[in-house]
């Protein structure tokens, strides 16, 4: 006999029990988890997981935040309707597909192509227009749209290079996780002038690094 998965269930106990626990309280945020359905976004096999505390595989040797994790990012950033976005790392599109009910306009850069084709057929299915998929190397970011009012880094680099803070607008807001395995430190950097920048550390975390990053540049504040 199959059994049928409860996901409405599973929803409300991953926003109590994951997300606001991890000082999540945002109402537009959890509103947009609770609309934006995580098990769509996954590989089908996976689905189950969807909604659970971990990491998921994804193809070529990439994974998922946690969804406290996607849910922190969000907050972290606080999106207002009139942002432009850069996300770097599209993976499977749930976090594009929260950025975009946040924002203005989304800019998603993934070095994968197979990412950005099967988020575009993902994000349409919740009528989100308002994102720009692209495949390419953002290593160095993504200069043809910048400045961007926030930026997203959804894979680690083990030091912070500075293209992607240059690429900011002033007050721009950009979240990386920065450091090796197995600890790394997320932080917020928000750009308060032409050459300044303020930085705050969020939380400890372990994430596989972005696709090239080295430890080449760092960025100092």
């Amino acid at each position: 006999m199959t059994i049928q998965m409860n996901f409405e269930q599973a929803r409300t106990n991953m926003i109590e029990q994951q997300i606001r626990p991890w000082d999540v309280l945002d109402q537009n945020v959890l509103n947009h988890i609770a609309e934006i359905h995580r098990e769509d976004f996954v590989p089908e096999h996976l689905q189950r997981l969807a909604l659970a505390d971990v990491s998921l595989p994804l193809a070529h040797g990439q994974v998922t935040m946690t969804p406290k994790v996607e849910a922190r990012i969000l907050q972290s950033l606080a999106i207002r309707n009139t942002d432009k976005v850069l996300e770097i790392g599209t993976g499977c599109g749930y976090l594009t597909a929260l950025l975009g009910k946040s924002a203005a306009t989304v800019t998603s850069v993934d070095i994968f192509p197979e990412f950005t084709r099967e988020a575009a057929e993902k994000l349409s299915r919740y009528h989100i227009n308002n994102v720009l998929l692209e495949s390419g190397d953002a290593i160095r970011g993504w200069e043809k749209d910048a400045p961007y009012d926030a930026i997203a880094l959804t894979a680690s680099v083990p030091s912070l290079p500075p293209c992607f803070q240059e690429q900011l607008a002033i007050n721009g807001r950009l979240f990386a996780i920065v450091g090796k395995s197995p600890v790394m430190e997320a932080m917020l950097i928000t750009r308060t002038g032409p050459r300044d920048w303020s930085c705050e550390s969020l939380f400890e975390t372990d994430l596989p690094p972005l696709i090239g990053a080295t430890n080449s540049q760092e960025f100092t504040l």
